[in-house]
């Protein structure tokens, strides 16, 4: 793929990042936008330039601080080497599929979150609480969209994942179809980047090919025993739109942890979060306690039982996550604190 642009702004450059460098881009630095991520190497585009680099890292062993689709750079002009990444706007993250507690970064500065769910098996309201929570956390715009609406003869059925949230965005539609997906296009403006999240074979390749206009992307079939499919992208990619915006592809995310979003889930459970300060126990567990105001909530029927077991789920996972995560790092600070304090003591050493 290649990146052929003139002008920073057509990255998706703004003040906020000119700002970092007091209103200058510092003499020999050229900054440039990550558009590709792959196991061994960068793809990096700026104004009139395009290369591939190693894999950056900042010094402080911070994973946040591993550069990813979306980040903006600084390369040295002289040796085309990055030297600085730029602070984000937002960042998109999450915890690693398994057993381990390693942070895995998706992409960095964007404005809009596509979440895609097929109108079929795979539509799963609570998995899309989780894209939401990830979306507020972060600051960006969700809008859900609902593909593959071929396949049902009711999309009354799918009207729920409207009301996970106050004033959320839902579009239905077949992704095939460029009448359908003109919807989005309000969304996808010179300069601005949208993510795609969902999970496997829930039509999100075909989503990317019909907002670019070609057979960029392959696709592959459902299974008939299960709605679900085999996801066909790799890498974490921008691709960029005819409208001028730029679209970020990830691999399928079937499971998705968080760490760090509670301002998030706080929002996407705005409701509960309000009757919980209602309760007569500010400790209140909402189980048996007298004058608890989200029991009597779930008794008038005003609110679901699931909801308040899909809070409590994720309340409680992204405390655990956060909890292993701060672990890790003071770990991290006590092992280069040794480091530097053995290095001191070896020039301390050679000087006497």
């Amino acid at each position: 793929m290649t990146y052929l642009i003139n002008e920073l702004a057509e990255l998706g450059w703004t003040s906020f990042y000119t700002s970092q460098m007091q209103a200058q881009i510092p003499d020999g630095m050229i900054p440039v936008r990550v558009m590709q991520v792959h196991r061994g190497h960068l793809v990096v585009a700026g104004a009139g330039r395009e290369q591939t680099i190693p894999p950056f890292h900042d010094d402080d062993g911070d994973p946040a601080g591993t550069a990813t689709v979306g980040d903006w750079l600084l390369l040295d002009a002289a040796s085309g080497k990055p030297c600085r990444l730029l602070a984000r706007r937002n960042l998109f993250k999450r915890r690693a599929p398994g057993t381990g507690r390693e942070i895995q970064l998706i992409g960095a500065n964007i404005d809009t979150l596509f979440i895609v769910s097929s109108c079929n098996q795979d539509f799963n309201p609570s998995r899309l609480e989780r894209y939401l929570a990830l979306a507020r956390q972060e600051g960006v715009t969700p809008v859900i969209v609902l593909s593959k609406a071929d396949l049902t003869e009711r999309p009354q059925d799918f009207a729920e994942a409207a009301r996970l949230a106050p004033g959320l965005l839902v579009e239905t539609m077949d992704t095939r179809k460029s009448d359908d997906v003109a919807c989005l296009s309000g969304w996808c403006g010179h300069g601005q980047t949208i993510a795609l999240v969902g999970s496997s074979g829930v039509g999100k390749s075909t989503l990317i090919n019909s907002l670019i206009g070609n057979q960029l992307i392959d696709t592959a079939e459902i299974r008939e025993q299960d709605g679900k499919g085999r996801h066909t992208t790799t890498a974490r990619v921008l691709h960029r739109l005819p409208s001028g915006g730029w679209l970020l592809d990830t691999p399928g995310m079937r499971e998705l942890q968080l760490s760090g979003a509670g301002d998030g889930i706080g929002e996407v459970f705005a409701d509960l979060e309000a009757l919980a300060r209602q309760c007569r126990f500010s400790d209140c567990s909402h189980d048996s306690e007298p004058g608890c105001a989200v029991r009597h909530a779930i008794a008038s029927g005003r609110i679901a039982p699931k909801r308040l077991a899909n809070w409590r789920k994720l309340r409680a996972e992204d405390a655990r996550n956060a909890e292993s995560l701060a672990e890790r790092r003071h770990r991290q600070r006590d092992f280069s604190k040794m480091v530097r304090q053995s290095m001191d003591a070896k020039r301390r050493s050679r000087r006497e």
